[in-house]
């Protein structure tokens, strides 16, 4: 017998089509394991599942094939192993990130410490509709945060100092958006087409282009699935503080204004979004 009631209530718990089994989703933020508790979830995969495991699209892994009566053992294992299990009902499912500053030479920010401090702040905290909340490093949006509840994207406004730049072209050869052209032996930029995305001034040879406003752009509203649509803007800041500080503020936006039963991305214009971003502008402008 499950002496714990709710247990099976758990957002973690995905029902199967056989309902005397089912598939937990565990918790990973940024969807970084280290190699012990992998080999600790196979282990459990292999004594009370399948034998095998699904990555998601969340970075997460799922453990199919759990009988319902030993749920109680799997999550004692799974806590034991420190991949306890992850949400997936109306609450902060697991948030994703790129590898950021640590790995990837077109990052402009640390997307993994900062989703794991989003993780620590507001992981299955319970909100009225199910909110995802997904971190890219740059422009490039590898982890798709337009298309999330919540997004957050680092950027870097380039600075051209005039009568530095040597004319070379290599900054207008590397931009994808065909954004920088040569002009008296001058690089301009079209403003109108740059994404911020930073690889200019990654590519300068001579280290001559400059980051003017290296920032955190966060978006609200943008959703996946069968009629996908992109997230609004909310607010630029420039520290990871800030970033968290925002984020937190429009979960408890959520909780407190939204209702269940419509996706979020539904809801802003009811929501009076353009209102709330008018506050969360005014607010960190102070």
């Amino acid at each position: 017998m499950i002496r714990e009631y709710g247990i099976h209530l758990k957002g973690g718990i995905i029902a199967q089509r056989d309902a005397d089994y089912c598939t937990l989703r565990l918790r990973m933020p940024a969807g970084v394991l280290d190699t012990t508790r992998m080999r600790g979830i196979a282990e459990i995969a292999d004594t009370y599942g399948n034998g095998t495991v699904h990555l998601t699209t969340r970075q997460t892994i799922e453990v199919p094939d759990i009988h319902n009566l030993k749920l109680e053992e799997v999550f004692e294992a799974l806590r034991a192993n420190g991949t306890p299990v992850g949400a997936e009902a109306d609450e902060i499912v697991n948030i994703i990130a790129c590898p950021g500053t640590a790995r990837c030479k077109y990052a402009n920010i640390d997307s993994i410490a900062l989703a794991q401090r989003v993780d620590k702040s507001l992981f299955g905290k319970q909100v009225p509709v199910k909110v995802r909340i997904s971190v890219s490093a740059c422009p490039y949006a590898c982890t798709s945060p337009l298309f999330n509840e919540i997004g957050v994207i680092g950027r870097i406004e380039p600075l051209r100092e005039p009568g530095l730049c040597t004319g070379c072209g290599t900054c207008a050869e590397y931009c994808k958006e065909c954004a920088i052209s040569i002009k008296n032996g001058v690089s301009a930029l079209n403003d109108d087409k740059c994404i911020m995305c930073g690889v200019c001034i990654h590519s300068c040879p001579f280290e001559l282009l400059k980051s003017k406003h290296r920032h955190y752009l966060i978006t609200v509203g943008g959703r996946r699935g069968r009629h996908p649509q992109m997230g609004r803007e909310l607010v630029a800041v420039e520290t990871e503080d800030e970033a968290v500080e925002v984020i937190e503020r429009i979960v408890n936006w959520v909780r407190r204004r939204a209702w269940s039963g419509r996706l979020l991305s539904d809801q802003l214009d009811d929501l009076q979004f353009e209102q709330f971003k008018a506050e969360v502008i005014s607010d960190m402008e102070k």
